[in-house]
């Protein structure tokens, strides 16, 4: 098992850039995919972004692409997520999550089984 704390939310504006972490502790040995979702009140969790085991093969939100970066660091167990030219409609409670395997990102939330409890990110405008 695995359990993740995710940092770096907060406030910022229009424009503006955050990078958020993932720390991973447990079971990190293991191979893991990573994931980050994000959900606003009243919406479905949506997926962001992930990145396989190794750090090679990475895939985003078609929205999302260009402006936000995944990445990993695997002798920290923590994966980013940087994101530039932040917009208001990216204001939202961003998850990491976690899936043991190797291979392919995958996009749906219902492939994770663990899950950090969110940092909030608000872009005012």
């Amino acid at each position: 098992q695995v359990q993740l704390v995710e940092s770096g939310g907060g406030l910022v504006q229009a424009g503006g850039s955050l990078r958020l972490s993932c720390a991973a502790s447990g079971r990190t040995s293991s191979p893991y995919v990573m994931g980050w979702f994000r959900q606003t009140p009243g919406r479905e969790r949506e997926f962001v972004a992930g990145i396989s085991s190794s750090g090679a093969s990475t895939s985003y939100a078609d929205n999302l692409k260009g402006r936000f970066t995944i990445s990993r660091d695997n002798a920290k167990n923590t994966v980013y997520l940087q994101m530039n030219s932040l917009k208001p409609e990216d204001t939202a409670v961003y998850y990491c999550a976690a899936r043991r395997a190797w291979g392919a990102v995958a996009e749906t939330s219902t492939s994770y089984a663990y899950w950090g409890r969110g940092t909030q990110v608000t872009v005012s405008t």
